[in-house]
């Protein structure tokens, strides 16, 4: 079992930065690709960016094309944590922002909700113009 806490969202203006961070309980977390996804209201959940597993530290990672350049993902698995560096905030941008984790490392990277067994209960992120 794995539970999944974010934080770090909140209120910037368009073109600033927000670091949203998931803490993750489970010994097992490691092993988990993980992944971050968001939903604006009205509209379904959307992947945003995702990030491997790997016993070398090595990471791969993949993101949607409307944050890649300006997102980045990365994971600190001594700390149990995935983290979502985000640049140049767009109000587009503004959502509900949740980590999730699949057991099944051939999902990594997968935009795909339904293959992700674990979700977070999510951060506000509001980018205003």
């Amino acid at each position: 079992q794995v539970q999944l806490v974010e934080s770090g969202g909140g209120l910037v203006q368009a073109g600033g930065s927000l670091r949203l961070s998931c803490a993750a309980s489970g010994r097992t977390f490691s092993w988990y690709p993980m992944g971050w996804f968001r939903q604006a209201p009205g509209k379904e959940r959307e992947f945003v960016a995702g990030i491997n597993w790997s016993a070398s530290s090595v990471f791969r990672t993949y993101y949607a094309d409307s944050v890649k350049g300006r997102f980045t993902i990365f994971r600190d698995n001594a700390k149990n944590t995935v983290s979502l560096q985000m640049n140049s905030l767009k109000p587009e941008d503004t959502a509900v922002y949740y980590c999730a984790a699949t057991t099944n490392a051939r999902w990594s990277g997968t935009p795909d909700d339904r293959r992700y067994d674990y979700w977070g209960q999510g951060t506000q992120v509001t980018v205003s113009s």
